[in-house]
């Protein structure tokens, strides 16, 4: 209790020294608190000049790790963050002092129940780089690989313990006196914040994220993941594969070595889109500093702590959104949101369409390469707050990958234009998910599935006409529904037979469809799945 007292001191001594009480204000919490510290001589204040963004990161960076980490969280944001304090809540840098190397040989020694001379054969004490979380150390393994070792930072479970505890607190005081905490909901971005770090303390995922990766684009030109070696991986140690190259924010000694800047650039977009879409899988952190190129131009990726995913359905309504804004189509934008249930379903389209519409016409009107793609993503995000979009954890991740490979695209080439990349994948993919190619894949993939089921469908069929028959489904109706429900029953009847005899003729075309075959039995297995997709289809219609 004392502990936290004092901690809730300290934290409101160092807003006061920054000059931060005006959030106080502005939040509506404790008036009279506000009154009593505009008491507080300004002598004792730093920085009370500064704008408000640059007093603000200066109070988290003081304040330390955790709260660094969690502005970093908040500048993921910019639909909810006021823009000039998101610009500065992106310049916060989550470099600490290294902890002793001597604390890392004590931590991975007690991991693994052994002496680290078990392990490796040269392990460097002085660590390369060290952030809040956790610090890294190259080494070699004892079959001669080069390795990078990430190590848990000792006692930091214990700090962030105590830190999200009074975050909870503050956001609950929010909550309760802050009039727009509907639409922030801090306690939610709280508990976001709170499962996020805790996913990077445990190392064993962000190694089970890196191997997926890896599998992902297994054989790429593009992008090279390091490979984990398992059998040294425990949940507060991860060792990697050590890859060199050049850091991607060293652009003269990216030009030194003959890279293609303007390929380089688009490949970063591709390797964006591809992740994205094909894989739903994407690396969520691809900032500058993590993010190195090899001579040859290929990207080289580190840190896989935050990872992003999406689902099919996701996938298709954000490639229709984004299809929609590169054609100008802002019906087509305005009726995937809706679709997508990403705003409520009762939104009248016309007028999000012309909201839509009036944010977008200026900046179309911009030269292609002024036009920030990211940008626009955050304008759609806040006009579809204002139609009451709830907060899509997803996207957000999404937004703020986008905004990072766009933003380094143009630092490598300044006339990037995402839209010649994006476009043609966006519409390639589209054409892969929609059509008959599309349909035939579906089939073939639940085939299994469908042959187990098919010969179930005439009993389950017979088990539900007798007992509706018997009107074991049916208590004290009016004589009007039952009807009704015979007739249905009779639609659902030759729907069931449509379908039975739908699969029945797909599976015959499938067997008949190996290659090899004469043109006529290829062309007979042909006119077979059509059939059978065109009574499935009459079912998928509704037609009785």
């Amino acid at each position: 209790m004392l502990s936290g007292a004092w901690h809730f001191y300290r934290i409101s001594r160092v807003f006061l020294r920054h000059n931060l009480d005006e959030f106080v204000a502005t939040l509506h919490i404790g008036r009279p608190l506000t009154a009593m510290l505009r008491l507080v001589p300004r002598r004792w204040r730093s920085h009370h000049d500064e704008p408000r963004g640059v007093r603000l990161r200066l109070a988290l960076e003081e304040l330390g790790p955790v709260f660094i980490k969690f502005g970093q969280l908040l500048s993921t944001r910019p639909d909810l963050v006021p823009e000039d304090i998101h610009r500065e809540l992106v310049k916060l840098q989550d470099d600490v002092p290294p902890f002793a190397g001597i604390e890392a040989r004590a931590i991975i020694e007690k991991a693994y129940g052994d002496s680290l001379e078990d392990h490796f054969s040269h392990f460097e004490t002085e660590s390369t780089a060290s952030a809040s979380v956790a610090q890294v150390h190259f080494a070699r393994l004892l079959d001669g690989s080069e390795v990078v070792v990430k190590v848990i930072r000792p006692g930091i479970e214990s700090i962030i313990k105590r830190d999200i505890e009074l975050l909870k607190m503050l956001a609950d005081l929010a909550e309760r006196y802050w009039s727009q905490a509907h639409r922030l909901k801090p306690r939610e971005i709280v508990d976001d914040y709170e499962r996020t770090i805790h996913d990077e303390l445990d190392l064993m995922r962000e190694a089970a994220n890196a191997s997926q990766l890896k599998i992902n684009f297994e054989g790429s030109d593009l992008i090279h993941v390091p490979a984990v070696h398992w059998d040294h991986c425990r949940r507060n140690v991860m060792v990697m594969e050590r890859i060199y190259g050049i850091p991607i924010r060293d652009i003269e000694a990216i030009k030194a070595a003959g890279i293609d800047l303007r390929k380089l650039a688009h490949d970063g977009v591709e390797i964006f889109f591809t992740q994205a879409f094909r894989d739903g899988f994407f690396h969520a952190d691809m900032h500058p500093g993590n993010i190195f190129v090899s001579e040859s131009g290929q990207y080289r990726a580190i840190d896989f702590g935050i990872m992003g995913t999406l689902g099919d359905a996701d996938k298709r309504y954000l490639a229709e959104n984004l299809l929609g804004f590169f054609n100008r189509d802002y019906h087509a934008v305005a009726d995937a949101h809706i679709r997508a249930g990403w705003v409520p379903s009762d939104t009248r389209a016309e007028e999000f369409e012309g909201a839509i519409r009036t944010v977008c016409e200026p900046i179309f009107a911009k030269p292609i390469s002024e036009i920030s793609f990211g940008t626009l993503l955050i304008d759609l995000f806040r006009i579809a707050r204002r139609f009451q979009m709830p907060v899509q954890p997803q996207l957000v991740l999404l937004q703020k990958t986008l905004l990072n490979i766009e933003g380094l695209g143009r630092q490598l080439y300044a006339d990037l234009d995402l839209w010649e990349t994006a476009k043609p994948f966006l519409e390639r993919w589209m054409s892969e998910q929609i059509g008959p190619r599309a349909a035939i894949r579906a089939i073939r993939r639940e085939l299994p599935n469908l042959a187990t089921m098919a010969p179930e469908l005439p009993t389950l069929a017979h088990q539900m006409l007798y007992r509706l028959k018997n009107d074991e489904l049916i208590l004290r109706t009016r004589d009007q529904e039952i009807a009704a429900l015979r007739d249905q029953l009779d639609s659902s009847a030759r729907q069931t037979r449509r379908l039975v005899a739908g699969l029945g003729l797909i599976m015959l075309a499938l067997v008949l469809a190996p290659a090899g075959l004469p043109q006529d039995a290829s062309l007979v297995s042909w006119l077979l799945g059509f059939g059978g997709l065109v009574l499935i289809g009459m079912n998928w219609l509704g037609k009785g």
